[in-house]
């Protein structure tokens, strides 16, 4: 059982970084002594920043805003100290930093898991099924950055919602090889192998929960046209309509 340890959490200025009288703000984590720093991203004035509160002292609505957003990282902070307890995990500053930017083992992402698939399945899948692999990342990217507007997203934010976004955003897209619309069977392939890649998060306890859960896969079942009889004797003669033998088309 871990024993009890120092946790705070502090905002300061970068003043070696200040420029017209704003400067950059970073996030301080304190366990036990040992420090680990965060850049927010964000500057504000020199001026309005009040060092004993730790926020703008601003009444404009960036202010406003300003101070809402520490108050929300604070808050993050504090739920990431809360999650790594709650896991048993050994609480550092940079544990907690990491876990804040999604750095750590249990904050994968969903192409981080692609590429790991494909990177391992080089050994293991036929060439042609690799490749298929590799069109249905293609078209997770695409969805990515044209429906979700990202470059990437948490495998804990993957839901039956994301699954069937996914599935209506390649029904009415364009293909990436043609300009029509992938047919149902096309899609369902593409949603098979997110699928299995899917399963493989689970086994290696990247997710806890498969967002296919409830999601069904569903192909369309083709019917083949069987040959007559007089068809059969055709082919079997060698002999086209047009007089040619089966043997001269093929080098024609």
């Amino acid at each position: 059982m871990q024993t009890s340890k120092t946790f705070t959490i502090h905002f300061w200025l970068s003043m070696a970084k200040a420029k017209d009288d704003f400067a950059p703000i970073y996030a301080r984590i304190t366990v036990d002594g040992k420090r680990a720093e965060i850049s927010l991203k964000r500057s504000t004035s020199v001026t309005y920043w009040d060092t004993r509160s730790k926020r703008s002292t601003l009444r404009t609505s960036d202010g406003k805003a300003l101070n809402v957003y520490l108050d929300q990282v604070y808050s993050d902070l504090l739920a990431c100290h809360k999650q790594l307890l709650g896991e048993s995990k050994y609480v550092t500053a940079q544990a907690i930093k990491a876990r804040y930017l999604g750095e750590d083992e249990q904050h994968k992402t969903l192409l981080q898991l692609v590429s790991y698939h494909n990177k391992n399945m080089v050994s293991v899948l036929k060439p042609g099924t690799l490749k298929n692999y590799f069109t249905t990342e293609r078209y997770i990217k695409r969805y990515l950055k044209h429906k979700l507007k990202t470059n990437d997203v948490f495998l804990k934010q993957l839901s039956y919602k994301f699954i069937i976004d996914f599935e209506q955003f390649l029904r009415n897209g364009k293909s990436i090889n043609r300009s029509q619309p992938l047919k149902n069977n096309g899609v369902m392939k593409h949603l098979e192998r997110l699928k299995k890649m899917m399963n493989l998060a689970l086994r290696l306890e990247w997710i806890e929960k498969d967002p296919f859960v409830r999601f069904s896969l569903k192909f369309t079942k083709h019917q083949r046209a069987f040959l007559s009889q007089s068809e059969l004797e055709v082919l079997e003669s060698g002999q086209l309509s047009n007089g040619l033998t089966i043997f001269d088309w093929t080098l024609s």
